[in-house]
């Protein structure tokens, strides 16, 4: 595949993730009674946060632990989340979540909890790019480390 044929490939897969993403935030703000809250920017900021996620699935080795690699992912979308909190949510006013009732918040825009939140997902997403990249590319495939210095490879 050409260089140019694997960004196409990134940024379908950055849309897609986004895409599921902005699903899941959806019905859980439905869900919460909290309609109001569901705002045009999370489709935006859900497939920004969608790049790094696929990136560490595409760059890492595959010696890399899975967990280290959904961690990796989850620190970077809990600073993106915290950017973008403070001038979506404290500078722009647009009260798209707010973390303040929760423990251990910063600011009311990131929390432990949901950091932990991301880190499911990344765990999830990681793979799931992986896959996908490889139906399309071919190439090596698909195995990860889960724990422990042994290598421990899982392929579905």
């Amino acid at each position: 595949m050409s260089g140019a044929g694997r960004w196409v490939l990134s940024m379908l897969l950055w849309t897609w993730g986004g895409t599921i993403y902005f699903f899941l935030e959806v019905v859980y703000k439905t869900v919460r009674g909290e309609p109001e809250r569901i705002s045009w920017t999370m489709l935006v900021l859900a497939i920004v946060l969608t790049i790094p996620v696929e990136r560490c699935g595409a760059e890492l080795p595959w010696g890399c632990p899975l967990w280290a690699q959904a961690l990796a992912c989850a620190a970077l979308v809990t600073a993106v989340e915290l950017a973008a909190g403070l001038v979506l949510n404290v500078w722009l006013g647009l009260g798209i979540w707010d973390y303040s009732g929760l423990p251990g918040n910063l600011m009311g825009q990131i929390c432990p909890q949901f950091a932990a939140v991301w880190w499911g997902l990344c765990l999830a997403f990681i793979p799931i790019f992986d896959w996908l990249r490889w139906a399309v590319e071919g190439g090596e495939r698909p195995s990860y480390r889960l724990w422990g210095p042994q290598r421990k490879d899982v392929t579905a």
